[in-house]
């Protein structure tokens, strides 16, 4: 290790930095550089390609942007991009390489996706990298199709697709969002035929890269903006039919999760209908077709005032069928008797009234007829066992000036004074005499 010693002085500006003297040591390692012993630039990309020379092969995958590739040539160039990032890279190839691959009937071209065993170089002259290849291979629909599939239970495991998180579509949306390639029929498919079947439906449009490296990230982006956007009812994303490579970003896993935390209902358009992307599962209502889309997202408003004429003489027949069975209702009450000659009812009531009376006074003199009969045949009883009515028979009562009743001789003696009440008056009369009853024999006893 070279330590390097000297003076401490001020840092000066870039342009008053000394230039490094000659035959001073320069620092062996990049954290050890400084503004007055920096490292020449062919050092630096020395150090880099040293660095980089130890590194191994390596297999990469992406997707051919640019093929280069001259007749007679002994090496071709292509430029190989990440699917789902915007990042390149250059790529040499014997073309003995490539017309091994054509020999196999893997033809390349520019989009496939591919994957690539290649060493890292670095070229110190013009400080690039670049990846020096010795085998390439396509990647299948096959493998695509089955990295898709592996997502896709990912997803639905989570419950991404679940049908209680799909929203209904507003019947009327105030505005709609659409995300479409830029110049793409699929706008016009979605704007013209939404429009027939509602003019003037406001649209709020994004037009985006729909396949490649950059679509992912266009896509998610216009998403999250119209999804902020509190104007916007329902949000379309829509693109063409394609292949299954050019199909590939709306199964990007980025895109589906952006799309499946949107507040706003979504409908997915993309390609036709035997395609499927992930994006149709997770969206709120999967169109066959952008055209398809467009009568979805709108009602036809030449239907709609058929049906509201139509629920309008429903409406105007109900209303009209009401009236006419009140008017009917109301003529009969009108052509009753008493609607012409109120008083009939009074009439028939004041009849009825004495036919009541009369009623209820032959029964109340029914009743007290019989009541005085039951009257007059009680007073018959009570008279006849009255004492009143033995005095006046002939008989009287004997009574003493006490008032006791004398019922036996045994009770005066001679020389007594006795009253007797008579039927119609009274006396007073003295004993003179009074005859015992005889007295009557005892009961013989019992004898044992």
């Amino acid at each position: 290790m070279v330590r390097v010693t000297g003076p401490t002085a001020p840092e000066a500006s870039p342009e008053a930095r000394p230039a490094p003297q000659a035959g001073r040591g320069l620092a062996p390692r990049a954290n050890l550089t400084t503004a007055e012993n920096p490292w020449p630039l062919r050092l630096l990309s020395t150090k880099i390609e040293e660095y980089v020379a130890r590194m191994s092969q390596v297999w990469v995958e992406g997707q051919i942007v640019q093929l280069n590739r001259r007749p007679g040539a002994g090496m071709a160039f292509l430029t190989l991009r990440d699917a789902e990032a915007d990042v390149s890279m250059s790529v040499a190839v014997y073309s003995r390489v490539l017309d091994a691959i054509q020999s196999r009937g893997a033809g390349l071209a520019e989009g496939a996706r591919v994957v690539v065993r290649a060493k890292p170089t670095f070229w110190t002259k013009r400080g690039s990298l670049q990846l020096q290849a010795d085998d390439i291979r396509a990647v299948g629909v096959g493998d695509l199709l089955a990295r898709i599939e592996q997502l896709r239970r990912v997803l639905a495991a989570e419950g991404l697709f679940d049908a209680g998180r799909k929203r209904p579509l507003p019947f009327l949306p105030r505005r709609v969002g659409l995300i479409c390639g830029r110049q793409a029929k699929a706008k016009d498919d979605v704007v013209v035929n939404a429009r027939l079947r509602w003019p003037g439906l406001p649209f709020e449009i994004r037009e985006v890269a729909v396949q490649g490296a950059r679509a992912v990230p266009e896509v998610t982006r216009a998403l999250e903006e119209l999804d902020a956007d509190e104007r916007i009812d329902v949000i379309v994303i829509a693109r063409g039919g394609g292949a299954v490579e050019d199909l590939l970003p709306f199964s990007d896993e980025g895109l589906v999760r952006a799309a499946a935390g949107a507040r706003t209902p979504l409908v997915s358009a993309i390609g036709h209908e035997t395609d499927c992307p992930l994006l149709d599962l997770v969206a709120d209502y999967r169109a066959s077709t952008p055209t398809d889309a467009a009568r979805r997202i709108v009602p036809d408003l030449a239907q709609e005032t058929v049906g509201l004429d139509s629920a309008r003489e429903r409406m105007r027949a109900l209303v009209s069928s009401r009236l006419q069975a009140e008017q009917s209702a109301l003529d009969q009450l009108r052509a009753r008797p008493v609607m012409a000659d109120p008083t009939v009812i009074v009439r028939e009531r004041v009849g009825e009234l004495e036919r009541e009376r009369e009623r209820m006074r032959r029964a109340l003199s029914h009743r007290l007829s019989l009541a005085a009969a039951d009257l007059r045949a009680e007073r018959a009883r009570l008279t006849a066992l009255s004492p009143q009515g033995v005095l006046d028979r002939g008989y009287a009562i004997l009574r003493t000036p006490g008032g006791r009743v004398i019922t036996g001789a045994e009770q005066i003696k001679k020389g007594d004074l006795i009253e007797g009440v008579l039927a119609s008056g009274r006396l007073v009369a003295q004993v003179v005499g009074a005859t015992k009853p005889p007295s009557q024999p005892s009961e013989p006893s019992e004898t044992l």
